[in-house]
């Protein structure tokens, strides 16, 4: 007997995505949207696609409504997606055939093809992107921290990281939309970092940032994505450099001390460190003339 799956859209003001998710998942034997009382049309659209709505109350990130969207399907296999994603045809088949034919995993890690501002990110951490996103229901389960990782347990099957096999994801459009969402994920990640017990140093401000930017424009090679991975790299720093001043904000901008000799090792320390990975990073063009700006 043909296994059934049933697919988990989670929403929030998702009218202008909600149709293109749907419609690339019509294969599917159940569709079920769980919207977060969505100001605009969202749920309307969805209803009319023929997909069954229910409803979750808001709340500021996708995890923590995850696993109640989940509980509602009711087919063994779940296929979750977002709202901003779609599923070509060759990666329908080939989810569908492979519950069909085997049941020796309980979960399925898919690449995931990131489109930003226009264009595919092949490197910078964007690529291939693991997700795990077909499973047996009751083998995965989101967790309450934001952008974390869903636990799973028993076995699990990685496809191959080719683009036919990829979740298609129109990720951010433009720079309000990258803003907007750092604006909101920031000040969760904040609370969260305070809750573990860290505690403010001035230091990881100028730290965390440029760990952030060296790991995604030089050990990801963000480079090979042109000006897409300097920009994201760039602004992915940024995000950490917000993170970090908004545990400064909550302590009421308690000042501490500022040791110009200790600033200056640590700006001495970002030149070696970006010349080390100009030298590392074969093929490099233009570095040079970005540590030359970086410098002044």
């Amino acid at each position: 007997m043909p296994q059934k799956i049933s697919v988990i859209i989670n929403t929030r003001n998702e009218e202008k995505n909600i149709a293109k998710a749907i419609n690339s998942v019509k294969w599917a034997d159940e569709i079920i949207v769980c919207d977060m009382y969505s100001d605009d049309k969202t749920a309307e659209i969805a209803k009319d696609l023929g997909a069954k709505v229910i409803f979750h109350k808001r709340v500021n990130y996708v995890e923590l409504a995850r696993n109640f969207a989940i509980s509602k399907a009711k087919n063994d296999w779940i296929l979750v997606l977002d709202p901003d994603e779609q599923i070509d045809e060759d990666l329908a088949k080939r989810l569908q055939a492979l519950v069909n034919k085997s049941s020796s995993f309980d979960f399925v890690e898919i690449p995931r093809k990131n489109i930003i501002f226009n264009k595919w990110i092949k490197h910078s951490g964007w690529w291939p992107d693991y997700q795990i996103r077909l499973f047996k229901k009751g083998s995965v389960v989101w967790q309450s921290q934001i952008h974390s990782k869903p636990q799973a347990k028993g076995t699990g099957l990685k496809l191959a990281s080719e683009e036919k096999w990829s979740i298609i994801h129109q990720n951010y459009q433009t720079i309000e939309q990258f803003i907007s969402r750092m604006n909101r994920y920031t000040q969760i990640q904040a609370e969260e970092l305070k809750k573990s017990g860290y505690k403010f140093r001035w230091q990881d401000i100028f730290d965390k940032p440029l760990n952030e930017f060296l790991s995604r424009y030089f050990t990801n090679e963000g480079y090979k994505d042109g000006l897409h991975g300097l920009s994201l790299s760039l602004l992915q720093a940024f995000s950490f450099f917000v993170v970090y001043l908004r545990v400064w904000e909550t302590t009421k901008f308690k000042e501490q001390e500022l040791n110009l000799a200790e600033f200056e090792n640590q700006t001495t320390r970002v030149s070696k460190d970006i010349n080390y990975w100009i030298k590392e990073s074969k093929g490099a063009k233009g570095l040079k003339k970005f540590l030359k700006i970086f410098k002044r």
